[in-house]
């Protein structure tokens, strides 16, 4: 029994200790860099600042979402939409704006080609040196580019800014969990990713990036189901920095309904081993030493899902057809003390997002109640994800490109 005691610890003090870490750094990023900064930098200058915007399947959302960002409040950028062969009525819809905004271009692909592939084929249309990337269905903050501008003007090593994409489609519990879970967890995850210097993505939903560092990595990856993911990796191992800005803020639409969230979750899960895998060389580059944190990080929770699942089923089968239950608990965290202190943490880890995050959203503490499903639903959920993802990942073709579908955009009304 001392292999699955030792499993079962694992199994709990892992997330315990990682929560603490983000606590502590986003914390510390948040008094340090955060507390006192104003509602927007003080800029010397405007330069051009290209927005690419990918679209498939779009009619819903891509109005609302190009109103916004062309509504925005700097003075001095265009708008490139590519259309990546989408079926429904998203092509009349920017054709129909562009008559109206002039300074919006647009990119008509015939073929499904995915994310990357979209991006890359509109790099070429971009005037400007600042490029930024936002999804189809995202509301832009009116002083987002400003700040994304502001760190690309102040240091010439910043390759890609990642910005702080928040929920903006509250009404199911699934929806209010990825409220929280944006806030309370890769909020933090990234401010302390950033302390310690090296970030492990950007956010896919909006990014801003500097030219010159895309093409000296060889633009986006079209073969990776997560780009955003890989594009990081290659702009670090490059010696590009990565920086977060929790002021650069879109509003974003989450998955309300099971399958596509599990969806979303197994596609996150296979992109993060891509990436393991295609980026394990930084072992035999010492330059690179300040990623194996991260690289090690992510390693480690591949294999606590694993084990989680795993240890989970034994406890399940043990439970159902030996009727044991004290020596099956060590594949439960959620028993005894174990769930109290769980709950607590996770309470705890809100409570501090909260503090943070009250000067983007003042009523984010509506959903306080909503954190403590997080890690009996989502545990389960992301952990299910990465165990089906990783064997696709791993045995992979090389050189696919990834595609993509329609996607969930939230519960919609009549």
């Amino acid at each position: 029994m001392e292999f699955f005691n030792i499993l079962g610890a694992f199994i709990f003090y892992y997330p315990i200790v990682m929560s603490i870490v983000w606590m502590l750094g986003g914390l510390f990023f948040y008094f340090r860099r955060e507390r006192n900064q104003p509602k927007r930098p003080n800029l010397k200058s405007f330069p051009l600042v290209s927005i690419l915007i990918p679209a498939h399947n779009e009619e819903q959302d891509i109005e609302d979402a190009l109103t916004s960002i062309l509504q925005n409040e700097y003075p001095n950028f265009e708008v490139i939409v590519i259309n990546d062969a989408s079926t429904d009525n998203t092509l009349n819809i920017i054709t129909k704006l562009q008559e109206k905004y002039e300074h919006l271009k647009s990119l008509n692909l015939t073929t499904n080609m995915g994310k990357a592939n979209a991006l890359n084929y509109a790099l070429p249309m971009a005037n400007a040196e600042i490029i930024l990337t936002i999804d189809a269905d995202s509301m832009l903050d009116p002083w987002a580019i400003h700040w994304a501008v502001w760190h690309f003007e102040h240091f010439p090593r910043v390759g890609a800014v990642t910005g702080n994409p928040r929920v903006r489609n509250r009404t199911s519990l699934i929806a209010k969990i990825q409220t929280a879970e944006y806030s309370s967890v890769i909020g933090l995850i990234k401010r302390t990713q950033r302390l310690l210097g090296k970030v492990m993505t950007v956010s896919g939903v909006i990014a801003a990036w500097r030219k010159r560092a895309i093409i000296d990595v060889g633009c986006w990856s079209t073969d990776m189901v997560t780009d955003d993911i890989d594009m990081t990796w290659k702009l670090e191992k490059h010696f590009w920095d990565i920086r977060y800005e929790p002021n650069m803020i879109c509003w974003m639409l989450v998955p309300e309904k099971y399958g596509a969230l599990w969806g979303q979750r197994k596609r996150w899960a296979q992109g993060g081993v891509e990436v393991l895998k295609k980026h394990f060389d930084i072992f035999s580059d010492f330059r690179n030493r300040r990623l194996w944190p991260v690289y090690i990080d992510y390693l480690l929770g591949v294999f606590w899902a694993y084990a989680f699942i795993i240890a989970l089923l034994l406890f399940t089968a043990n439970i159902l057809f030996f009727q044991q239950f004290s020596y099956a608990t060590f594949g439960n965290p959620f028993l005894y003390w174990n769930g109290s202190i769980i709950a607590v943490v996770s309470l705890l880890q809100f409570l501090v997002s909260l503090i943070i995050d009250r000067r983007y959203n003042s009523k984010m503490h509506k959903l306080y109640f909503w954190v403590i499903w997080y890690p009996a639903i989502y545990w389960i959920y992301n952990s299910l994800a990465v165990v089906f993802a990783t064997p696709v990942a791993l045995f992979k073709k090389a050189g696919t490109d990834a595609v993509w579908k329609s996607p969930d955009r939230g519960i919609r009304g009549s």
